[in-house]
């Protein structure tokens, strides 16, 4: 299939687009056998798409949790997938001098929503030219987050996208504000996505682990939509339950083409009225 142009996809205005893929990478069955599956969706929806698939988890709740294959591997399976499907890939960054390397092989690079201020880090993931996405810090308003995007861009790349991931209600629990969308399209002249499935962790409430809530999933990603998201990112796998990362907030893959025929008959549905409205 055919790489999305990514230059549209990261400025305001361009085409609704997804990021998905499992948390973290895994063996290569697995990474083709989610990445197989999302190319044909792509293809069939007529949708943009990237993988997205982490080399490293750093910021797991345990020591001894699982954190994925590490920078050399996991560039190496990320560049399998890109090859197998056609995909363009995403991938998270968490130390400066991470981002050369991986900008080699990932066509996004994505800032972790607990890193989203560090300085070093958004100047050099700007800095390789790559677009980038800032994942929105869960105890920032929308409104701040412009900081953040004026730090890549002035290391030297104007595709910036920020998503928002949901905002500390209390211990335990995330909310989305429908109103982020706007508020942060505004705030950062980028586009505003929507991380439904991290939206919906319960932070804390696992066994020594992130707990979460998944069948909120659809209703959220649907009302995200509907208040003006210009895209989504959700995590999959075929068996979430199995998955060693985000196993209690995943959307289990079978799941995914029928969330996103509705989201795209939403889209076409508000887009008719506004049409209407003239």
């Amino acid at each position: 299939m055919s790489q999305p142009d990514l230059a549209a996809l990261f400025r305001p205005g361009g085409p609704f687009f997804l990021i998905a893929g499992p948390c973290v990478l895994e063996d290569d069955a697995l990474n083709l056998t989610v990445g197989e599956a999302l190319a044909r969706l792509a293809d069939e929806l007529s949708l943009p798409l990237l993988f997205k698939a982490s080399f490293d988890k750093a910021n797991r709740s345990q020591l001894g949790s699982a954190r994925g294959p590490g920078l050399e591997q996991g560039l190496a399976k990320l560049a399998r997938v890109k090859q197998a499907t056609g995909l363009s890939v995403l991938t998270d960054v968490h130390e400066p001098a991470q981002c050369a390397a991986v900008a080699e092989v990932a066509d996004v690079l994505q800032i972790p929503a607990f890193l989203c201020r560090q300085t070093d880090l958004l100047l050099a993931a700007g800095a390789t030219g790559r677009p980038v996405n800032v994942k929105k810090g869960q105890w920032m308003a929308p409104e701040e987050m412009r900081g953040a995007v004026a730090k890549v861009r002035s290391a030297g790349s104007d595709r910036v996208a920020v998503t928002e991931r949901g905002t500390f209600f209390g211990y335990g629990n995330l909310v989305v504000d429908m109103r982020s969308f706007g508020l942060l399209r505004e705030a950062c002249a980028a586009p505003a996505v929507f991380d439904g499935t991290h939206s919906v962790q319960r932070p804390g409430m696992g066994e020594g682990v992130s707990g979460g809530e998944p069948r909120f999933i659809p209703p959220l990603v649907r009302a995200a939509v509907a208040a003006g998201a210009d895209a989504l990112f959700l995590e999959t796998h075929p068996e979430p339950a199995r998955a060693p990362s985000d196993a209690t907030n995943m959307l289990p893959l079978a799941r995914l083409r029928p969330l996103l025929e509705q989201v795209l008959a939403l889209r076409a549905a508000l887009a008719g009225t506004e049409a209407a409205r003239g």
